[in-house]
């Protein structure tokens, strides 16, 4: 399987730099690009357009080190900051326009109610991405205490 055009979906989190890393990885063997992408949700009280500066601030902050995890494997990324009511539709809207051939994302383990929890953006984007789809979830003795 090769990949040409991978996209990472970054949240902030321990997994992060996995994903970025893995994405260089497998972007190298096939001289691809990578993107990385990181979105602000936006609560339906606001206006989508709406300035947002702290979550922009942290978003920056969120990407420039992706930035620097990139360039610590010697590969060039691409990244964009996106605003949306919730990030699933967001991240396959860009998987279409950027004709991603594989989505990576990063999760630590949680538990929501005593129990494994993934949250609602990674059984949307399983359901509803186009291309293929990898999920790193970080080690049980990292995250789960």
């Amino acid at each position: 399987m090769k990949f040409y055009r991978i996209l990472a979906a970054v949240d902030g989190g321990d997994a992060d730099k996995d994903a970025i890393q893995l994405a260089c990885r497998l972007a190298k063997e096939t001289k691809g690009q990578v993107f990385v992408v990181h979105v602000i949700e936006v609560k339906r009280s606001l206006p989508l357009n709406a300035e947002l500066d702290n979550d922009a601030e942290q978003g920056q902050r969120i990407l420039r080190r992706a930035l620097d995890c990139a360039n610590e494997r010697d590969c060039t990324i691409e990244t964009d900051l996106l605003q949306a009511r919730e990030p699933g539709p967001a991240i396959v809207t860009e998987i279409v326009e950027k004709q991603i051939d594989l989505l990576l994302i990063g999760m630590s383990y949680r538990t929501k109610f005593g129990h494994f929890d993934i949250g609602e953006t990674i059984p949307y984007v399983l359901k509803n991405a186009p291309c293929r789809v990898m999920i790193l979830r970080q080690p049980l003795e990292n995250d789960a205490k």
